[in-house]
């Protein structure tokens, strides 16, 4: 039995043989959907890339799966709605709440392996540029100007691939921008010079050449020294040839004989140590050094060299010329260290004046943590420096346990280039970073090494005082206290003094981690990386579609998170309505806000014989009279008339005429006869009825005089159901066209220009369904004269969606429809993030709007929350971009996203909307099942009064990690709020100036904390208190184990339907780590639901050990807890897997594969299959048939034989693949996700497994066992995703549709593997796939094929991603592609459109 979920989506079924399934067709063909983009991030680099705007910070990174997103701080006032930078000078509204943001400018799709990138402003430029470093053997140079992505170069210089020598790995460009190195792992670098010519194009030189045999680098970057020759700093080691190291190493011995039998053997001979490596002719000597570029002989020369800390693994460049002393930091375990060609060695600390040893390294320990084992380093992974001003500068580092210090040199009073004394303090503790970037607007982006990405905020900088600090002075001071060796050299010794952890944890001081100080978080970018494991399923018990279940995080930042498709909807107020209402409406203000700016004035809410005005100010209150508006009748249309700068009053249309609100006056027209209006519209200058019978009646505004004039009426011939006459265009003084829907279900579009008013331009038929609501708009923003888009909501439950053309209003002939819900849908204009959406409101709400950057494809998402009735857009100071909508008897305001719409990603180049809601872990979650409990209620005993709940189990465990219990015990705070009174510092004030070249808050520390002593003592809200906790709150590292093997672990069980709230929370002791975790039916415990964790105890990684693995069985009581039936000690290795198969425990125990059976103090074992190639890492089972999937050679297809209760191997797979997931597809089919990358689905060949199992007894045992003998999987499909695929099921994610297999990565992508339905579509998609793999841009030189076919062909699987380019092309490529495939650009967009609905 497979549990899959069903009836409301969970159930446990079995899999007949004859199952219809995603594997039926003989060739299977699959599209790869992309649903949510990667969140790991490679690399970052910030700059001014789009504009050269003064103060506009953007930052470009790099993300697994080969895209490059630039996005843009954005720095705004909440109550102003204007996006302003905070060193513009206004002072308007210092009340108004600042936000900061980052907002997403491009998304460039590369189809590669993207490797490094840095930042460069070429001289002459006022903007910067990217170089990009791939695995397409190129150095691409993209400039991002406008917003707009362009490849500047793209010159070839080696292989396709990651290799060790293909240059890409690292990047670095000279900060004058004159020229950029491009290096591999070893051996090659190449320099290429950068300029510009006559047009100011930026040109590229002929790469030169510094290559550099058997040398491995570690680091690069480009050393600041003026307008000197660029010098390029490298942190190498070079190794010896292997016939040299075999010479030097039989030297070594016979002198260290020698030694012996002279009796001059120190203690430091006996071997080799850390220091002394490379001393000695080994070749292991780390070094820095120069790479110089000479300008004038065009040429490049390794200039210098010295030789570094052993541990060394970043640097980075100290500003020089007049900026600063020029020079490196060096970065490396427990120490920074700074170096630079020529220096003179450091100056004697006081007291040391007369010391016989001469240091020579310029060098400072940075602070350890208390708890932290004095035998075990800290290494620092990421320096940057920011320059604040002309000769003052600061740099950031960051340590594998996500401490941060603030670097500072001083330098001599008589030469400014002469470095004296390193200054180390601690900033905070932050996650750990893959990079630092420091924003002039005093903001710090932090991009996550796994979980969120962090913006942050400093509140101080100038910490020296008052923080943790060590000195070079007190390094240099220890070094010189120390014992001298005289069998060692001055140089010798002193790296052997700095070798050793043990003496950096004598001196250094020493903290304990607790809350944000000098920084606090305003911003978070959601990743998912890395994610161990997903399940689909409407566990909730209440909703709609169903929820994606994923296992996210490590270590402190480890979360599980439930996604749903769809935007999430922030509730800002809800107020109870004297009846139901039939519309709702907004009326703008006539005077504007600030920053003209319009808000609204009133909402207005008709019933069925009534309309209520509510007046919008500080607060929502009821009106009158003395609005104007007629309240004893309903209200079919209302608007504000004029553009704000002429008092044009307010309309209002009721069923018998429309009435006119003009300064205080009121004029009506009245309908003639008996009459009725049955529905009508309006804007700001017109207004379109339409009477029973099908005659609609005109009316424009009057500029001169203001008043409503009539202009045009006509009969359609048909009754008219909905209206609409558009929005005005900015810069227009009416709208071109209305829409009028008619119950002869047709839809009909009639122009409103002059001399031509109300003649129908086109119409569309509907088909069997009538419209119910229409509504136009504009895709794209005001001065663009874009197409403008149809939506009609119809009375089937479906919206329809079609383009008009701006100019003769002819209806697109390709329109496009989707399911929404089971009732009419109602449709209407609103706001999202400044640029026009569509409110389509059903069963459950919809927003859809155009893509941003005007040529991707329409987005289309529901919205996480209850069915609304009717909606509209709403806008005032405090809330700049919401709606007002009606959910029965109540009225609702609500916004869009979680941060005031900051966070919506809807239409944010092809990404699809997923909202999450998150559930704390203690540690990285491992894997998680569903669980089946009965649930008693209280008082009564009859199995009638018993329901079942289903509840999720999740195991956690990390590695060199204390248990909950030890780290209480030690006096660990994971929380950081132990010194929280002492440490806790109050934010300044958030609209501070920041001054535009640079970025200094020295002057302002001192009162801004005086300030905040004042404010302390004053007293502060207890709401601000807790936002200030919340955005101060950061992920801290438990201690780190001295000895290996030690491990933290804990079983969760959840109730999904109840928020996933933690019912128990059980830790494993004794040094135990839960790995895996099945749900198991014994049917000789009746078919009750058990829970089977497998444990290993005291396990090491390298050299791979374990003292002892356990099979732990718990049930569950009473739908609440876990208790504990019996522990079974196993032996053969680690337990990787576990099982449910035909009423038994299938187990995966290091090499082999072992059948249990329930008893009563332990599990009895049954049978077993030994002699497997590796590791058993994952187990899949369906009736008597067993998928194996082995930690290094692929698939093991396994049968049980009952008669002689036996494991048979059945097939194999010929290739072998390092497996980290699987999923059966059917009885016969299994899709598997390797380490590499790839997604491969196998199938056992029609008859292999009839012979499988010998009934007669007479079979050789030779003949059975011979490897050739064995079957072979066919491979169905392959297809390289470009990151490692993680987990996998086989789900629909929206209730009735088809299944498809939903996989996710470790770097946080969600994607889907669609089964083709129709030869069709699959000709359809492999010709599109075929005209764009030639047309398609390739930013980095890659080939989207051999890309796709990284480690073997693709086969039957279409690239989704590259047949989403089709909408970003030009539309002469689109057309031109188009023509190829005998289709019109509609119907090809359309196309790929519908395929994606069907999906979602």
């Amino acid at each position: 039995q497979i549990l899959v979920p069903s009836k409301k989506y969970i159930k446990y079924r079995e899999i007949p043989a004859t199952m219809t399934s995603v594997t039926s067709a003989a060739a299977m063909k699959l599209l790869d959907v992309r649903l949510k983009h990667a969140g790991s991030i490679v690399s970052s680099a910030i700059g001014e890339f789009t504009s050269s705007t003064a103060g506009l910070q953007e930052i470009v990174c790099i993300r697994a799966g080969g895209t490059i997103d630039l996005y843009r701080i954005v720095i705004s006032q909440v109550g102003g709605g204007d996006k302003a930078n905070v060193d513009n000078g206004d002072d308007d509204d210092d009340d108004d709440e600042v936000q900061t943001t980052l907002k997403l400018i491009t998304r460039l799709e590369t189809r590669s392996v993207l490797r490094s990138i840095c930042s460069v402003r070429v001289s002459g430029g006022k903007r910067d540029v990217v170089v990009v470093g791939a695995d397409g053997g190129c150095c691409s140079i993209i400039d991002f100007e406008n917003g707009v992505a362009k490849v500047l170069h793209c010159p070839a210089f080696g292989k396709v691939g990651c290799r060790r020598d293909t240059p890409g790995q690292y990047v670095a460009s000279d900060p004058r921008g004159r020229a950029a190195m491009i290096a591999s792992v070893e051996k090659r670098k190449l320099v290429y010079v950068l300029n510009r010519d006559a047009a100011g194009e930026v040109t590229l030189a002929s790469p030169l050449e510094a290559h550099r045999p058997r040398t491995v680098v570690f680091d690069l970057v480009g050393v600041d020294n003026g307008y000197d020759n660029p010098i390029f700093a490298s942190l190498e080691v070079q190794y010896l040839d292997h016939e040299d190291a075999v010479l030097s190493e039989k030297k070594r011995i016979s002198d260290l004989k020698i030694k012996e039998e002279n009796g001059q053997v120190g203690s430091n001979d006996s071997g080799k140590t850390d220091a002394t490596l490379g001393r000695y002719g080994d070749g292991f000597t780390k070094q820095l050094a120069y790479y110089e570029l000479d300008l004038g002989l065009n040429h490049v020369s390794r200039r210098w060299a010295t030789t570094t800390h052993r541990t060394a693994c970043c640097l980075a460049a100290i500003p020089g010329g007049a900026d600063g002393p020029s020079g490196v930091l060096v970065g490396g375990e427990d120490y920074i260290e700074y170096v630079h060609e020529g220096m003179t060695p450091p100056p004697l600390p006081p007291g040391f004046e007369g010391a016989k040893k001469i240091p020579r390294r310029l060098i400072s320990a940075i602070p350890r943590r208390e708890l932290h084992p004095s035998s075990k380093g800290i290494l620092i992974t990421t320096i940057t420096v920011l320059r604040q001003k002309k000769g003052k500068f600061f740099a950031l580092a960051q340590s594998e346990l996500g401490d941060v210090y603030k670097i500072t040199l001083q330098v001599s009073k008589e030469d400014k280039s002469v470095v004296t004394k390193m200054t180390v303090c601690l900033l905070d503790t932050l996650p750990i970073g893959i990079g630092l970037n420091i924003s002039k607007l005093a903001l710090l982006f932090v991009p996550a090494e796994f979980g969120d990405h962090c913006l942050y905020q400093f509140d101080a900088i100038d910490i020296e005082g008052s923080a943790v600090t060590c000195t070079s002075e007190q390094t240099i001071a220890a070094y010189l206290k120390g014992e001298s060796r005289a069998s060692s050299s001055e140089d010798d010794e002193e790296d052997l003094f700095y070798a050793s952890p043990e003496n950096a944890a004598e001196f250094a001081p020493t903290f304990r981690p607790t809350i944000l100080r000098n920084l606090h978080k305003v911003f978070t970018l959601d990743s998912l990386a890395p994610v161990t494991s997903i399940l689909v399923g409407e566990l909730a018990g209440n909703e709609v579609s169903p929820q994606l279940y994923a296992l996210c995080g490590r270590g402190p930042t480890s979360s599980f998170r439930i996604l749903r498709h769809g935007l999430s909807i922030t509730e800002l107020a809800v107020s109870e309505l004297p009846g139901i209402p039939g519309a709702v409406f907004n009326v703008r203000d006539e005077k504007s806000g600030k920053n003209g700016k319009f808000y609204d004035r009133y909402i207005v809410v008709s019933f069925a014989d009534a309309t209520l005005v509510l007046s919008v100010g500080e607060t929502v209150e009821e009106m009158g009279k003395e609005s104007g508006f007629l309240t004893t009748e309903p209200t079919l249309a209302c608007s504000a008339l004029g553009n704000g700068d002429k008092g044009g009053g307010i309309c209002q249309v009721y069923p018998g005429g429309v009435r006119h609100i003009q300064r205080g006056s009121v004029s009506q027209w009245h309908v003639p006869g008996i009459k009725k209006i049955e529905c009508a519209s309006a804007n700001e200058s017109q207004i379109l009825i339409a009477l029973v019978g099908g005659e609609l009646i005109y009316f424009e505004l009057d500029p001169l005089s203001g008043n409503l004039m009539e202009a045009a009426t006509r009969d359609v011939g048909a009754d008219v159901c909905s209206l609409d006459v558009g929005a005005v265009p900015k810069g227009k003084s009416r709208s071109l066209f209305a829409a009028v829907g008619c119950r002869d279900s047709t839809v009909r579009l009639l122009s409103l220009a002059p001399g031509s008013l109300l003649e129908q331009k086109s119409s569309t038929a509907l088909g069997t369904t009538r419209p119910h609501s229409v509504a136009l708009s504009n895709d794209l923003d005001s001065d663009t004269t874009g197409e403008i888009t149809l939506s009609v909501g119809l009375d089937d439950g479906s919206a329809l969606r079609a383009g008009v053309d701006p100019i003769t209003g002819a209806i697109s002939t390709s329109p496009s429809r989707r399911f929404l819900g089971a009732r009419p849908v109602a449709v209407s204009r609103v706001t999202l993030q400044g640029s026009p959406a569509t409110l389509l409101l059903s069963s459950r709400p919809w927003i859809g709007r155009g893509s941003s950057s005007g040529k991707g494809r329409h987005a289309m998402a529901p919205m996480s929350y209850a069915p609304l009735d009717h909606g509209c857009s709403f806008s005032n100071e405090a809330v700049r971009e919401g709606i007002v909508a009606t959910s029965g008897n109540t009225l609702r305001i609500l916004s869009v996203g979680d941060n005031g719409g900051s966070d919506v990603v809807l239409g944010a180049e092809d990404d699809e909307a997923f909202n999450s809601n998150r559930v704390a872990l203690r540690y990285t979650p491992r894997q998680m099942c569903l669980l089946s409990a009965k649930i008693s209620t209280p008082g009564t005993s009859s199995a009638a009064a018993q329901s079942r709940k289903i509840l999720l189990a999740l195991v956690e465990s990390d590695y060199n990690d204390f248990g909950e219990e030890e780290k209480k015990t030690m006096g660990f705070d994971g929380t950081g709020q132990l010194n929280k009174s002492s440490s806790k510092k109050k934010t300044g004030d958030s609209n501070r100036d920041v001054d535009d070249e640079a970025m200094d808050l020295d002057d302002e520390s001192d009162d801004e904390n005086t300030n905040m002593e004042e404010k302390k003592e004053v007293g502060d809200d207890d709401e601000e208190d807790e936002e200030d906790n919340e955005a101060r709150v950061t992920p801290i590292r438990g201690p780190f184990p001295s000895e290996p093997g030690r491990w933290g672990s804990c079983v969760r069980l959840v109730d999904p339907a109840d928020g996933c709230t933690t019912l128990e929370c059980i830790e494993m002791n004794r040094n135990e780590a839960a790995l895996c975790c099945a749900s198991v039916r014994f049917h000789s415990r009746g078919g009750e639901s058990l829970l089977a964790v497998g444990t290993t105890t005291g396990m090491t990684m390298n050299p791979l050990r374990h003292n002892s693995s356990h099979v732990i069985l718990y049930r569950v009581v009473n739908g609440e807890r876990l208790q504990l039936l019996h522990r079974t000690q196993v032996d053969d290795g680690p337990v990787l897997s576990l099982v449910h198969f035909q009423g038994r425990l299938l187990v995966g125990i290091g090499k082999t594969v072992r059948l249990y059976e329930m008893g009563k103090r332990q599990l009895l074992k049954k049978c077993e299959l030994r002699g497997l190639p590796t590791m058993v890492k994952t187990l899949q089972a369906a009736g008597d048939r067993a998928f194996i999937g082995d930690m290094m050679q692929s698939i093991q297809y396994v049968r049980y034989d009952a008669t002689a209760n036996r494991l048979v191997l059945v097939a194999k797979d010929r290739s072998p693949r390092p497996i980290t997931c699987q999923e059966l597809l059917d009885l016969n089919t299994v899709a598997v996700g390797d380490k590499f990358g790839n997604i491969s689905i196998l199938r056992l060949p029609r008859g292999a497994d009839v012979g499988a199992i010998d009934v007669t007894g007479t079979r050789a045992l030779w003949d059975s066992s011979r490897e050739d003998a064995t079957p072979k999987l066919e491979t169905l499909c392959n297809y390289h995703i470009g990151e490692v695929v993680t987990g996998m099921t086989r789900a629909s994610l929206v209730a009735g549709g088809a299944e498809s297999l939903i996989y996710v990565t470790v770097t946080g992508r969600v994607g889907a593997l669609v089964p083709f339905s129709s030869r069709e579509d699959v000709e359809f998609y492999s010709a599109l796939e075929g005209f764009l793999r030639t047309e398609a841009p390739r930013p980095t030189g890659r080939e989207p094929q051999a890309y796709r076919s990284y480690y073997s062909p693709v086969k039957h699987v279409i690239d989704g991603d590259l047949c989403d380019a089709y909408s970003q092309l030009p539309y002469e490529q689109k057309q031109k592609i188009a023509e190829r495939l005998d289709r019109s650009v509609g119907e090809v967009m359309k196309k790929l459109e519908d395929t994606r609905n069907a999906l979602l």
